[in-house]
């Protein structure tokens, strides 16, 4: 499906993943975020290495009633160019993603209800120039019977394609699709679940479904921008494990994407994968690998650090304290977080902040975390921060700041914690210059 010829705001997409295809070690690593500090470091990382960067949103994230974010489509594509812009990084090589774009955060409405609140996202997605889009419709809502069908989640998903396309105007570009849902439930796979690979023949059926769906709801030129299918590679991570990937157990579904039409495989939850694990996905055809949690729990590993830092200079103020203006939002809110920990009042006050699903990241844009964190940031400007210090908090970055290669300042250890974490994922998807295609 991906070999017609195209334009579109996804097209840098497709020639990285045509070559995944004829094997090149060549994908792209999904960054799913809202928070501005890790999409500043994605994009910083993206320039750094002449890379295409990804950036994504999810339904609940953002969507035309503001999300949990409080952002539109619109307003969160705005933001995303504002800081490419600023980094330097040149406006072919982003490409912005919506992320299980459908009913999924109005599935306690009737079907038809939802469906029409998911296709007036889709609308505002495509509208604000999106280049790749994920639909997947395979949540039930308040009417539905469970499980639903392959055919019914295709043909829900070709709607969401059609409102998509209907939305552009002729001037605008069009969008790539991915379609399928494989993956975890949010939060992670939780204790005990055993994760196995998608068959192949259920990747099949799944593609197979979409065809037809695509084709009887008369959207062919849709249908040739299906980039990939999402699929379970096997792997995921719980609160405090990681279930690694192990390339023999996905021999076969890796050899299936031959069959597929010229699409490519979508790996979600990858998360805290060991560097080796990204380098195989790719060569394996899982030419996108997303990234979740691990983007913000960096983040939040580096301003924990710095805040034990700032306990050590003089002058500290416990108002500064950015754990405790988490905890606070957290207890006082608990929707985001309880339900994904135990009932055991001291392991959910470790896991509140220490938890692979990083569930506190819903609570940075609470205002007296903002203020916690601006006024941590502002203290530590006031100080030079010592390299004794730097190496008992934040070893890993401490040669660097002493070669001069990273400025001993909050933000700037803030972004290399960031781009330590997605380094492995660039690292395993290569080159995206065009030269590199020839050689």
């Amino acid at each position: 499906m991906v070999s017609a010829p195209t334009t579109g705001v996804g097209t840098p997409l497709r020639a990285i993943f045509e070559r995944n295809r004829a094997g090149e070690r060549c994908g792209v690593y999904s960054v799913c975020c809202a928070h501005p500090q890790v999409i500043r470091a994605a994009l910083e990382l993206a320039r750094e290495r002449g890379q295409v960067a990804v950036i994504e949103s999810t339904c609940n994230q953002v969507n035309q009633d503001g999300g949990y974010t409080g952002m539109t489509p619109a307003q969160f594509a705005d933001q995303v160019r504002a800081v490419a812009r600023d980094v330097g990084l040149p406006p072919e090589r982003l490409v912005l993603g919506g992320d299980h774009l459908g009913p999924q955060p109005w599935r306690k409405l009737p079907a038809e209800a939802a469906m029409a609140k998911a296709v007036a996202m889709v609308e505002a997605y495509a509208r604000a120039g999106y280049g790749k889009l994920h639909l997947d419709c395979s949540m039930a809502c308040a009417d539905d019977a469970e499980p639903l069908g392959d055919a019914l989640i295709a043909s829900r998903a070709a709607r969401l394609a059609h409102a998509a396309e209907a939305a552009l105007v002729d001037e605008q570009r069009h969008p790539v699709y991915v379609v399928g849902t494989e993956v975890p439930a949010p939060g992670g796979m939780g204790e005990g679940h055993a994760i196995v690979p998608t068959a192949p023949e259920s990747v099949r059926d799944t593609w197979r479904a979409h065809e037809a769906a695509f084709t009887q709801a008369s959207l062919g030129g849709a249908l040739q921008r299906v980039v990939a299918i999402v699929v379970q590679p096997g792997l995921d991570f719980g609160n405090e494990t990681v279930v690694r990937f192990e390339p023999d157990r996905a021999s076969n579904l890796a050899r299936a994407v031959l069959t597929l039409g010229g699409a490519v495989y979508e790996a979600h939850s990858t998360d805290y994968q060991p560097p080796e694990s990204y380098g195989s996905l790719v060569a394996m055809h899982f030419a996108i690998l997303k990234v979740g949690p691990a983007a913000t729990f960096a983040l939040r590993e580096a301003i924990y650090a710095l805040e034990f830092l700032a306990r050590e200079l003089p002058g500290w103020d416990a108002r500064f304290s950015v754990k405790s203006a988490l905890e606070a939002a957290m207890l006082a809110n608990p929707a985001h977080w309880a339900s994904h920990y135990s009932s055991d009042a001291a392991q959910q006050a470790y896991l509140r902040h220490y938890s692979y699903s990083d569930r506190l990241r819903y609570y940075w844009t609470e205002p007296a975390v903002e203020a916690a964190v601006s006024g941590l940031f502002a203290f530590l400007d006031r100080h030079a921060l010592p390299l004794p210090l730097i190496s008992q908090f934040l070893p890993q970055h401490v040669r660097a700041v002493a070669a001069g290669e990273i400025a001993p300042t909050a933000t700037a250890l803030c972004s290399a914690n960031v781009k330590l974490a997605l380094a492995p994922y660039a690292d395993a998807c290569g080159s995206h210059a065009p030269e590199a295609a020839k050689a």
